[in-house]
């Protein structure tokens, strides 16, 4: 047998080729943001300089409170997208969860799931773990969700599990759970719900709210077609992304001069903008405030109007919006900056304030002006038209 002497054997390893050598490098930690959701076209530097206080405050009220269209479409473009968070964003586990909530609950499944299956902090955080039982009961994937509810208490994890108890067939044990999970939050909706499973009672209609109800209501063999689902349960019936939102305009379109389908396909033409300025300065008074917001909201998208176009628009008493005062002072000052994905989520605040409506004409014409300045211009171009819709 041939033997190597240990010297000569350390000269063998020490002479060994470059690709014999194994380079061992650290990764960076992943961040809140930086796993893609989908694919949505925005840059890399989508969160730079966007304070991590606004993100922590504004992700849970998405998730919470129902937008208008074109603020739904804004939400779920900048949430989906995978970039380098903001700084202090690296190891927030909650605020993933917070962005996997918000996602879902404004209907783009496909996106939270995906972010969910990078996460590895799903077991230890309450928030990851809410976000990825919910997107299991959606998949239908029962056995994941009720994993993720052994051990927790809070009043969501205890209705969690004693549908789980129900399903495996432990009634007795599902009674007390429900009972517990009653004592700390009562909900009549699941109380009808479950109480049809563990007693077979009647179960009325189903309910489509979220994941667990999706799930119990299927349980029961409840007829899903005639409940009204939340647009996450809407997204997991159909399997299919959230559809782009679409206005009807066609009620003022002949008032501003055909504009608002150039508007759907690209900026307005400035020279069409300028004479729908001055047909608002001279409107009558049943006609002007009509006008005069519609030219606001579709002036707001250029660039650089005439001197004779600023003057004008000067002069057109569209009141102020509802938005804080603070919080317009903050959206200039990240359209000033550029800071895209700050003045996303100052946008988004507004507009869950508001509510599905969408915001006030006044505030409205600020967000458009923003989105527009820092390069969002679908997203400015919907919140014209979504805003030109509304207009009486």
């Amino acid at each position: 047998m041939l033997r190597i002497a240990p010297i000569a054997a350390a000269v063998l390893l020490t002479a060994a080729p470059a690709w014999t050598q194994v380079l061992v490098t650290t990764l960076p930690s992943p961040d809140a943001f930086s796993t893609a959701g989908r694919d949505t076209g925005l840059p890399a530097e989508l969160w730079r300089g966007t304070p991590i206080e606004t993100a922590r405050m504004v992700l849970p009220v998405l998730a919470a409170k129902p937008l208008s269209p074109a603020a739904t479409a804004l939400a779920l473009r900048v949430l989906a997208t995978g970039a380098t968070g903001p700084e202090g964003a690296v190891g927030d586990e909650a605020l993933v969860g917070a962005r996997a909530g918000a996602l879902l609950a404004l209907g783009d499944v496909a996106a939270a799931s995906r972010i969910l299956e990078r996460e590895p902090g799903v077991e230890r955080n309450a928030e990851l773990a809410r976000a990825a039982a919910e997107s299991a009961l959606l998949a239908g994937d029962n056995t994941r969700a009720c994993a993720l509810a052994e051990g927790r208490t809070d009043t969501y994890w205890l209705r969690l599990r004693a549908f789980c108890q129900a399903e495996a067939g432990r009634m007795a044990e599902a009674q007390l759970t429900f009972d517990l999970a009653q004592s700390q939050g009562r909900d009549a909706t699941f109380a009808r719900l479950l109480s049809a499973r563990l007693a077979k009672t009647p179960p009325g209609a189903a309910s489509l709210r979220g994941g667990l109800d999706f799930a119990l209501s299927k349980a029961l063999n409840l007829d899903l077609a005639v409940a009204k689902p939340a647009p996450a349960v809407a997204a997991a019936i159909s399997g299919a992304p959230p559809p782009s939102p679409t206005f009807d305009v066609s009620a003022i379109d002949g008032a501003i001069g055909g504009l608002a389908p150039a508007l759907a396909a690209g900026p307005p033409p400035v020279e069409a903008v300028s004479a729908l300025i001055a047909a608002a300065a001279e409107a009558d008074a049943k006609t002007r405030a009509r006008l005069q917001g519609a030219a606001l909201l579709v002036a707001a998208l250029v660039p650089e109007l005439s001197g004779a176009d600023r003057t004008r628009l000067a002069g057109f008493a569209v009141p102020e919006g509802k938005g804080p005062v603070g919080r317009s002072l903050s959206l200039d000052a990240a359209a000033d900056g550029g800071r895209m994905g700050e003045l996303a989520l100052l946008a988004l605040w507004t507009c869950a304030d508001a509510g599905t409506a969408g915001p006030a004409l006044g505030d409205r014409v600020r967000i458009v002006r923003a989105l527009a300045r820092v390069g969002l211009m679908d997203e400015a171009r919907a919140f014209a038209l979504e805003g030109l819709a509304g207009l009486k």
